[in-house]
Order: structure tokens, then sequence, then C-alpha cells
């Protein structure tokens, strides 16, 4: 009986001694769990990769919610500069040597194609002249020569070989006449005095006058003037390779310009990568014509709905070593992987995991990472 009284005894010391453990450990153990509660952390579901946020929520801890686009769609910013289209500026050189007899311009003058620059007084000129008229009198004896033997050759006074040769000199006499008439057109058209006349070829606005009366011109200086035509300009811009791939002739420009307003145009051209890695992009402008020289930086927008899709560069987060972005969903934003692409002026292009109607998070989505992360460590705590 005394054993049995032992035994109970001992047992309910012992099963009391369990029960002030059980509850003396509750009180001491850390609230981890309400406490993740408390802080807000219950919007992490480290599980399915979910960061649970309302919209207002995301805004106000500066995520964006931005839509996806098409490659084609893309806003690319490009610096460029006002420049004058082919064929549209001139710089007018002296066909020949010569001293400068008088200067017929000044600069911002505006001048018709075909309008007077300088006139120069030159010996090649006169020569040239010389040349074409004394040509011209060979070419005259010849042919009269070539009408008499044609009419002795009629009465039987002259053979056929030698009507042959009259007529061969007269061709010939001929095209030395062309080939010195051709001389002196390219020389301005001396006279016999030697004064030529260096005129414009286009019509536009004198932008430089290099010649002054009793300058004395050489082949190696024979800079007489530069015309140019400032309504012929275009807008032209540097592009990395890359967009190339999202441009195409017709697609719309917007461009500012320093201290002036905007311009709008359309492309034109694109030339292949130079040897420095540069597409040129030209765009002819479609309003108001900004004056030559102009710094402009563009907005290119490509024709919706082409492409591939792209997505701001910082809405891409490396989750694990993936890439992946942050969908909005009715829960929160959910972490989904992709397969990228290129890059190109702040956007990527995402290959796949992605259809194209979501709504994704953009400037901030750095911030779900973190917040990804931090729910994920204390989950593993």
């Amino acid at each position: 009986m005394t054993s049995q009284r032992y035994w109970l005894t001992t047992g309910a010391a012992v099963v009391a001694a369990l029960g002030v453990g059980f509850g003396t450990a509750h009180l001491l153990r850390p609230p981890a769990a309400d406490s993740h509660v408390e802080a807000g952390h219950e919007d992490i579901d480290p599980e399915g990769g979910v960061v649970a946020l309302t919209p207002d929520q995301a805004a106000a801890a500066g995520v964006s919610i931005v839509a996806l686009q098409r490659g084609g769609g893309a806003e690319l910013k490009l610096p460029g500069r006002v420049a004058f289209a082919p064929g549209a500026e001139a710089s007018v050189d002296a066909p020949l040597a010569g001293a400068v007899a008088r200067v017929h311009v000044g600069l911002g003058d505006r001048v018709a194609a075909g309008s007077p620059l300088a006139t120069l007084r030159s010996p090649d000129g006169a020569a040239s002249r010389a040349e074409a008229d004394a040509a011209s009198a060979q070419a005259d004896a010849a042919r009269a020569a070539e009408r008499r033997d044609r009419t002795l050759f009629a009465q039987g006074w002259v053979s056929q070989a030698r009507l042959d040769v009259t007529a061969a000199e007269a061709r010939r006499a001929e095209a030395d006449l062309r080939a010195a008439r051709a001389r002196v057109g390219a020389y301005g058209s001396p006279g016999s005095n030697g004064l030529t006349v260096v005129r414009s070829p286009i019509a536009g606005v004198v932008t430089r006058v290099s010649a002054a009366p009793g300058q004395v011109l050489h082949e190696e200086a024979l800079q007489v003037a530069a015309v140019s035509d400032p309504r012929r300009v275009e807008l032209v811009f540097e592009a990395p390779p890359a967009a190339a791939a999202l441009l195409s002739i017709g697609d719309t420009l917007e461009s500012s310009i320093a201290g002036a307003g905007a311009v709008s145009g359309v492309v034109v051209a694109i030339a292949p990568a130079n040897e420095a890695g540069v597409v040129i992009v030209r765009a002819r402008p479609t309003g108001a014509v900004p004056p030559a020289g102009s710094v402009v930086s563009a907005r290119i927008t490509a024709s919706a709905g082409r492409g591939a899709i792209v997505v701001p560069l910082d809405a891409v987060q490396t989750l694990e070593g993936v890439p992946s972005v942050f969908v909005a969903e009715a829960g929160g934003f959910r972490a989904r992987p992709v397969v990228t692409g290129r890059t190109l002026a702040g956007r990527i292009e995402i290959v796949s995991g992605l259809t194209g109607s979501e709504r994704i998070a953009g400037a901030g989505a750095f911030l779900l990472k973190a917040e990804l992360a931090k729910g994920e460590a204390e989950h593993g705590h």
C-alpha cells in the first residue's frame, strides 16, 4: 500500500511538472506568427510567389501597373539634328581658274537657279572660247566642201572615193566642234574676253561667300559661295541597331527642338548600320520647317500591333536566377517566369511567358521582389 501511494504521488508530480513546463514555454515563445500578421505581412504568399497588394496599396508603395505593348509600339528616344535634304545644299566652285572681277551676292541673299554669284576673268576661258570658234569655222568649211563634192560627183567630175573622204572630214570637224562647245559650257560659257559668270545651280539662300573682287582662284581653291534651300530640310537621327527591327518607312515622329516648339515628321529612309554600329534614320517634317542645324530629340513610335511583347526594363526582376515579371491579379501580384530578348531604349523584349493581355508591375517592381524575398525568409524560419 505504501508502495502504491508512492507511485501515485510521483506520477502526479510529473504531470504537474509537464503542465507547468508547457505553460511556461507557451508564455515565453516569441509571437512570430502573431507579430507577422500584425506587421502587415499577411500579404505574403511565398508558396505561390504572390504579393497581395491592392492597386491603391501598390500605388502608395511606389509600384506602377502598366499594360503590355508590342515591339512595334515601343517608344524610342533618339538624338538628332535638322539637316538639309539631299540636293538642297550646293557648294559652288568656279569651273576654272581666274581672277574674280565681281561678286554679285552677299550672305543671306535669296537667289534663283541660274542667278549669277560671281564673275571672273580667265585666260583658260578665253582659250576655250577661241577653240570653239575655230572648231565652228572648220566645221563650216568641211560641210561646204562636202556639198561641193556631192554636186561634182552628181555631174561626174569627182569619184565616189573622193566624196567619201570629204564626207568623213566633215563628220570629224562636226565632232571637234561638239567637243569644243562642251568645254565652253563646262567652263560657264566664257566670252572671247575670258569673262565667265558663275551661277547658282539651285534656288535658295546664300549661306557662304568665299570669293572677293580681285582674288585669284586657282585649281586648289576655287570656292565661290554656298547656297542652301531652307525649305528642304529633314530630321536625321542616330539609332542603335536594334531600332531597325522596330521601325519602318511611314512611322510617325514626334520631336522637340531646344528652345522651340515641337515638330512632327514621317520616316522616309532607314540606312543599314554603319561601321560604328549606328542606324541613320531620316524623316520628312510634316509641319513647320525647323531651321537647319537645330538639335532635336525625337520620340519615335512605330505602328502598334507588330513585333514581340516589350516591357519596361525595370519590370523584369531576377528571382532565383530566372527573369520574372509580376503580373497583376485579383489577389495581388504573382511572379511569372519569362524568357527575355533584346533590350532597347529602356525596354526589353519578352520572347515567351506572357500572352500580351496581362497587366504587370512596371516601375517599383523591385519592391515586390524585396517583399517576396522577405516573406520567404520569414516563412523559412
